[in-house]
């Protein structure tokens, strides 16, 4: 019988999935991220949720494989996790009174049949002062976060508004990626 698999370490994936009710095991692909010259931010998005789950299809050619990657986008520059404090900082700093959006590109695949997206949101983050951008620092909520922040914790304070899907900003656009299940006979309602 096939499983579904979550190609993906990040707990905020995990616990996003396991909201719709489904029975699925989690294996991290070993695919090494990098960003490849010359594509668009969704492009980008895409191309890496598709090779994630493309490194696990030999080891499970019959299951169904999700993987997805989200990137934050300013002005056209992607910015991606945060190498250290410094870093982090600089991102808070770039965001501050400005929109910028959240892709998260997603890939469904089993075996030699697959299906792949993107979801984009908008997020306006409110004037930040110096002393907001050091205390959420603090927090440590930065580590691992593309942006260098984390909507779902205490970052939720950074922001004024999205216009789109809360879910793709924590990393997992559940309505789309359940769309894409009943393609697989995955039907949660």
């Amino acid at each position: 019988m096939k499983k579904l698999i979550l190609a993906s370490g990040s707990p905020r994936r995990k616990e996003l999935l396991a909201r719709l009710g489904l029975e699925f095991e989690v294996v991290v692909s070993t695919f090494d991220e990098h960003l490849v010259e010359g594509r668009s931010p969704i492009e980008q998005a895409q191309h890496l949720a598709l090779a994630k789950a493309t490194a696990l299809v030999d080891d499970y050619p019959e299951d169904v494989i999700i993987a997805a990657d989200t990137i934050v986008v300013l002005d056209g520059v992607i910015l991606g996790k945060p190498i250290n404090k410094e870093d982090a900082r600089k991102m808070l700093r770039l965001l501050s009174g400005k929109k910028h959006q959240v892709i998260t590109g997603f890939a469904v695949i089993q075996g030699a049949r697959k299906v792949v997206g993107a979801e984009q949101t908008d997020v306006f983050f409110r004037h930040l002062t110096e002393e907001e951008i050091e205390n959420y620092l603090v927090s440590g909520e930065y580590v691992d976060k593309a942006g260098g922040y984390g909507i779902q914790g205490i970052g939720s304070l950074l922001v004024e508004k999205i216009n789109g899907c809360y879910f793709n900003v924590v990393g997992l656009p559940l309505s789309r990626i359940h769309q894409v299940l009943k393609q697989f006979g995955y039907n949660v309602i």
